[in-house]
């Protein structure tokens, strides 16, 4: 079942007929339906086009653009237009502009100048959101609801007086009063003791250190808040048109919003993601993003933005060579993409964005991206029958917003080297390599269907979530730094690993964070050698119920101490390793039959959607892959088995016969 009621997988773009005459737009879905495009996003900064004046709609010009898709065969993402409000309200209202820790309000020039907490604002967006809906309820081009854009790349955060109202409201929602709160804030630390919660404020910009449990609620509440926003306009579109889809476009792995909370509040996962075509790891980092996407709400999603070429934000905005648009939107179609989107149909001759690559280049039909484009649009037809499968995988890997929030506080932590990213990667990265599926998890999530369940970092770590994770019955590996505070970012008492102490049958005894270029020799059980960086754990043993050893520290302060450890299936790695393979390794061949994996040469990424095979090759040589299976490349046509040879950036869609 598709997405959006469009059969097979979407394509199509970003489309601001508002930038052109109207006489081009015709041109547009002439050339839209030429290359194969099945939707368009439309009117995603269009606020003061739509509403020239408060309450005074101008819906013609939307009209006949909806239309004229329509006609072509394409769709429309129709968007709420409220990524930007008009300057008419900015110059009435500017208290809906936000207003920075140090006490600046922004100005109008940009985009998202909003204060998430404006009810101004949020009344005039609402108000909006619902004419659009009812204006197009019945409009046949209409196939998804696109709400806001991009929530919180611009705007994350505002510290303005209605801020702080709706943050103490926020506040006494979560804690009762203000006893609570100083409970959990230990405002007893440096005389904070509040005597009501009228006196708390955001943390502005303070004269030192600000509590880290203020900043952590801090960054909850900044989530919340512009989920708050997103649900005001998402429930006034459902009103109007219950059967139609609500997304809004996420950002990858981005700090500042809980995706596992956002996801649960709209109808189908979409993302924005710019692979930079200057890095040859960025397919990795970008196949977690894609993975995360899809373990979102655990069935496919939406690459809703890519870059056909270049982007235009970098310091050096490096253009995609032959072959990489095409491989990076097959790459987001193998990890759960029911479609392929891109920023943006008709590249802009004005504005920030003009040198911003499109589907429809600056040249026209003559330029190299148009031919891509018009390939692109062929190869996604031929695989329609990929769309609405899904990926099964035995290996999760553990992500927690609120954890993340706490690891990554600005100041007062052990060490400020430690990126949750990073963690990440490094575990995800030998497992992409080994053909390994991998989904995500938040840490109190249900684990029974995996056999691997890997936590490269739980800071904060709650007695339910660690409660979760010893009921677990698979291999278990938990990273270092992990069980060290509560959900009020208070110590757990007896220090780390807190509650996760008799899963992992170790104690941390002393944090022994390394500085810049020292390197940590580790040698394990087997003889092998290893280095750690950053970061390493002065571990001790307790008498009831201690890990065995797994490998040791040697040389330096902590020679001969645990540095990885296990009691029964439970596997702690007390610091970062430089390379997690050789734990891996080990984890992975303790489960029985062994976990699912297609073996590939370094470079060339496989990934299965049910009975598809994706083989994809990263590198710039020819590369041989030897096919667990026969089948047909959906692309070419061709039958395939035993072994093939995949040009540079090339890629195989296999639909595999037989039993998977």
């Amino acid at each position: 079942m598709s997405l959006t009621r469009v059969p097979g997988l979407l394509f199509g773009g970003d489309y601001n007929p508002e930038q052109w005459p109207e006489e081009v737009w015709a041109e547009d879905a002439r050339l839209m339906a030429e290359a194969g495009v099945t939707m368009a996003t439309v009117a995603v900064f269009s606020w003061s086009r739509l509403e020239p004046r408060q309450g005074a709609y101008d819906f013609g010009w939307l009209d006949r653009v909806l239309d004229l898709l329509h006609e072509h065969g394409v769709a429309a993402d129709l968007a709420t237009a409220t990524a930007t409000p008009p300057p008419w309200l900015v110059r009435e209202h500017p208290e809906v502009m936000p207003v920075d820790a140090q006490g600046v309000r922004l100005e109008f020039g940009s985009r998202q100048g909003y204060c998430p907490s404006s009810p101004v604002y949020r009344a005039h967006a609402v108000r909006l959101a619902r004419a659009i809906a009812e204006r197009y309820a019945g409009h046949p081009a209409l196939a998804m609801w696109h709400v806001g854009n991009e929530y919180a790349d611009h705007t994350l955060e505002c510290f303005c007086p209605e801020s702080a109202r709706h943050f103490r409201a926020w506040l006494g929602h979560r804690y009762g009063d203000v006893e609570a709160l100083n409970a959990a804030w230990g405002t007893s630390c440096w005389g904070q003791h509040y005597t009501a919660l009228d006196q708390v404020e955001p943390p502005r910009k303070a004269p030192g250190p600000v509590n880290p449990a203020q900043l952590l609620d801090w960054r909850r509440f900044c989530s919340d808040a512009l989920l708050e926003l997103f649900a005001a306009e998402r429930d006034a579109l459902r009103e109007v048109t219950p059967d139609v889809p609500v997304t809004t476009n996420f950002m990858s792995i981005l700090h500042g919003l809980d995706y596992w909370k956002w996801a649960a509040a709209e109808d189908l996962v979409s993302d924005d993601a710019y692979p930079d075509p200057a890095d040859p790891a960025a397919h990795v980092a970008v196949a977690l993003s894609y993975d995360l996407m899809r373990s979102l709400k655990r069935r496919p999603w939406l690459l809703l933005e890519s870059a056909p070429s270049a982007v235009s934000w970098r310091e050096v905005n490096v253009p995609k060579p032959p072959g990489m648009m095409r491989l990076h939107s097959l790459q987001a179609v193998a990890h759960g993409a029911d479609g392929v989107m891109f920023f943006q149909w008709r590249q802009a001759r004005y504005g920030p964005e003009k040198f911003h690559s499109a589907l429809l280049p600056h040249g026209g039909t003559r330029a190299r991206g148009w031919r891509d484009t018009l390939a692109l649009g062929a190869d996604l037809r031929r695989l329609a029958e990929v769309a609405g499968t899904g990926t099964p995988a035995e290996v999760a890997l553990v992500l927690g917003w609120d954890s993340w929030w706490g690891l990554e506080a600005p100041e007062s932590m052990p060490s400020n080297r430690l990126k949750l990213k990073d963690l990440l990667l490094a575990w995800y990265a030998p497992l992409h390599a080994m053909g390994v599926a991998v989904d995500l998890a938040p840490p109190d999530r249900d684990l029974s269907g995996y056999r691997v369940a890997i936590v490269p970092n739980l800071y904060l770590c709650t007695e339910e979530q660690a409660e979760a994770l010893a009921s677990f019955t698979g291999e278990l590996v938990v990273g270092p730094f992990s069980g060290v505070v509560d959900a009020s970012d208070q110590v757990h008492p007896g220090g780390p690993p807190g509650p996760l102490r008799r899963l992992l049958g170790v104690e941390v005894d002393e944090f022994w964070p390394l500085p810049d270029g020292a390197v940590q020799r580790v040698r394990h059980a087997d003889g092998a050698e290893g280095t750690a960086r950053t970061w390493t754990e002065w571990l001790r043993l307790p008498d009831d119920g201690p890990a065995d050893v797994v490998a040791a520290y040697e040389g330096g302060e902590l020679d001969g101490l645990p540095a990885v450890t296990r009691r029964g299936r439970a596997t702690y790695v007390s610091c970062l390793l430089d390379d997690v393979t050789p734990v891996l390794g080990e984890v992975l061949a303790r489960v029985p039959g062994g976990v699912a994996r297609t073996a590939v040469p370094e470079g060339v990424e496989a990934v299965r959607r049910d009975r598809h095979l994706f083989l994809l090759n990263h590198t710039t040589t020819p590369q041989r892959v030897a096919l667990p299976q026969p089948g047909t490349d959906l692309l070419t046509g061709t039958p395939m088995r035993g072994e093939i040879e995949l040009a540079p950036r090339d890629a195989v869609v296999l639909r595999i016969e037989g039993d998977t």
